[in-house]
C-alpha cells in the first residue's frame, strides 16, 4: 500500500491549480483525441464545467472569452480546436513587465524630505508680497519642526535660514531677518486627545456609612 502512494510533487504540474487535477486530466484527454470534431465537442463540455466551477466569473465582462483563454493556457498552448476567440500567446503571457521608473530624488538634508523642496520651488514662483512672505515663514517653521523630530534638541533659527537659503538656490534669504520662528516647545507639543464620552462620576456606594458588626 505504501508503495502505491503518490505525492503531489511527483505528479504533473497544474498550470491553473484553481480548477484542480481532474480538470487538467480532462483537458489532456480532449487534447489527445485524433479528430477535430471530437476535440471541439469535448472542449465545449469542458467550458461548461469550468463555468460551473467558477460562478463568480459570470459577472466578469467577456466571461466566455476568459474561460476559453484559460482552457488554451491549461492545454499548454497546444489544443487544436475551433476556438471562438483569438488564442492567447505564450510570449505575451510570459513576457516580463517593464521596470517602473521610480523618481530618483536624493535631497541633501534627508530629514526635511522631498515635500519641503517642492514647497520651496513653488514659493519661488510666487510674486513678492504678503502671501509669499507668509508661505516662506510657514515653510521655515515646518523645516524647524522636521529638524527637531530628527535631532530632538533645540535648533537656532539661523540654521534653518541657512538651509532654506541653500535649498532655494539663494532665492530665499532670511539670514538678516528680524522675524523669529516658533519656539521648539510649541512646535513639538502634542495635541491632547479628548474623549467623546465624558467621564462618568462614581456613584457613592449605599453601604459606605453602614455599620459593620
Amino acid at each position: 500500500m505504501i508503495d502505491q502512494l503518490q505525492y503531489n510533487t511527483e505528479r504533473e504540474h497544474l498550470i491553473i491549480p484553481e480548477y484542480g487535477r481532474h480538470m487538467q486530466k480532462m483537458i489532456n484527454y480532449a487534447k489527445s483525441k485524433e479528430t477535430k470534431e471530437e476535440r471541439n465537442k469535448l472542449a465545449k463540455a469542458i467550458i461548461a464545467i469550468m463555468g460551473n466551477l467558477q460562478p463568480h466569473l459570470r459577472d466578469v465582462p467577456d466571461f466566455q472569452h476568459k474561460l476559453w483563454d484559460q482552457l488554451y493556457i491549461m492545454s499548454d498552448f497546444g489544443f487544436d480546436a475551433d476556438f471562438p476567440y483569438d488564442k492567447p500567446s505564450r510570449e505575451v503571457l510570459e513576457a516580463r513587465p517593464k521596470p517602473l521608473e521610480y523618481p530618483q530624488n536624493y535631497p541633501k538634508y534627508l530629514f526635511y524630505g522631498n515635500n519641503i523642496k517642492t514647497m520651496i520651488d513653488v514659493s519661488n514662483t510666487w510674486e513678492e508680497g504678503e502671501m509669499k512672505e507668509a508661505l516662506v515663514y510657514t515653510i521655515a517653521n515646518h523645516m524647524k519642526k522636521c529638524f527637531l523630530i530628527w535631532n530632538k534638541d533645540t535648533v537656532d533659527d539661523s540654521v534653518i535660514f541657512n538651509h532654506l537659503f541653500e535649498l532655494s538656490d539663494g532665492k530665499i534669504n532670511l539670514k538678516d531677518s528680524d522675524e523669529v520662528l516658533s519656539d521648539s516647545l510649541s512646535l513639538m507639543r502634542s495635541k491632547k486627545k479628548y474623549s467623546n464620552n465624558p467621564k462618568k462620576s462614581k456613584k457613592p456606594t449605599s453601604n459606605r456609612n453602614r455599620k459593620r458588626y
